[in-house]
């Protein structure tokens, strides 16, 4: 029994021997590995500001440039983390590493597959060019003003001062029509004038009042007018024109003053607007007199 202690002890002490002249043989490897992981941290920090720089010139979103900025500092760091431990001849674990991190990613993909393709599109929005904070688009039955752009959602700003937020993905994968694009904008102008109306007449004024009320309208001639159709109560006619503007408010304040002014100058010509007017007709006649003997007390 005493010769078996002995022995278990002996060996205990040779492995702690062993242990201690690998430690101290490998000194130079865990100062080197300690050196490395700074160097990767202080670089990390630096790749960190210089993504944010590079990232500010494409990018107005600070969520955007500070997620991109992170991301950045974390791959840095891992490269760190990876050459320290081949520093330390931790291949194995290095392996191993490599290998547990693959299970876990392919996890939190599944997991957070939505959140993910959010991020991503996120991402992709933010470097489009035709698609800034500031213009004003219509997608997905939505029409607004884009106010943010983030690594979730998309936020935009209606003209009745509603905010409708629209994740990522779905912007990505929907067509959308952005007006701030380009400067001019085409006003779709429909009314209708009496059948007792001149049409030449209600043309040239309509045209030239078109041309007198917004100072993008050169002449009358720019101004399209065409009649549409014979109406129930009126001759009904189509009217269109170009303005400069950006947005969608800017084409409504166009349309509204075209209406105002068109509807002074004709009650100063007497064109009549009418509204929709409908006829009964009876065609059973009701003799009054014969009711009106009946009705009559007898004496």
């Amino acid at each position: 029994m005493k010769e078996q202690f002995n022995k278990s002890l002996g060996n205990l002490i040779d492995k702690l021997i062993r242990w201690f002249n690998t430690i101290i043989e490998n000194i130079p490897n865990f100062i080197l590995a300690i050196l490395v992981m700074i160097a990767a941290y202080f670089t990390a920090k630096y790749i960190s500001k210089l993504v944010v720089k590079l990232v500010g010139k494409k990018v107005e979103q600070d969520s955007i440039k500070k997620a991109i900025a992170r991301v950045s500092a974390v791959v840095v760091v891992t490269l760190g983390l990876f050459v320290a431990l081949g520093v330390l001849n931790l291949s194995k674990a290095l392996t191993s590493l490599l290998a547990g991190a693959g299970v876990v990613g392919l996890a939190i993909g599944l997991a957070l597959q939505g959140t993910l393709a959010n991020t991503f599109a996120g991402l992709m929005l933010s470097f489009r060019k035709k698609i800034q904070i500031g213009h004003w688009v219509e997608t997905t039955g939505y029409s607004g003003e884009v106010i943010d752009i983030n690594l979730k959602d998309f936020t935009l700003k209606e003209a009745d001062n509603n905010l409708v937020i629209i994740p990522n993905k779905t912007i990505l994968e929907n067509p959308l029509k952005n007006y701030s694009l380009t400067t001019r904008m085409r006003v779709f102008l429909e009314c209708g004038v009496g059948y007792e109306s001149d049409l030449e007449k209600v043309e040239q004024l309509t045209k030239q009042v078109i041309a007198n009320s917004f100072d993008q309208v050169k002449s009358a001639d720019d101004v399209e007018f065409y009649y549409t159709e014979f109406g129930d109560s009126s001759i009904n006619y189509l009217c269109r024109f170009w303005i400069e503007a950006e947005s969608m408010l800017a084409k409504l304040r166009a349309k509204t003053t075209a209406i105002i002014e068109i509807k002074k100058a004709y009650d100063k010509e007497g064109i009549n607007i009418p509204f929709p007017i409908r006829t009964l007709e009876f065609n059973n006649k009701l003799n009054l007199q014969s009711n009106q003997e009946s009705s009559k007390p007898s004496n």
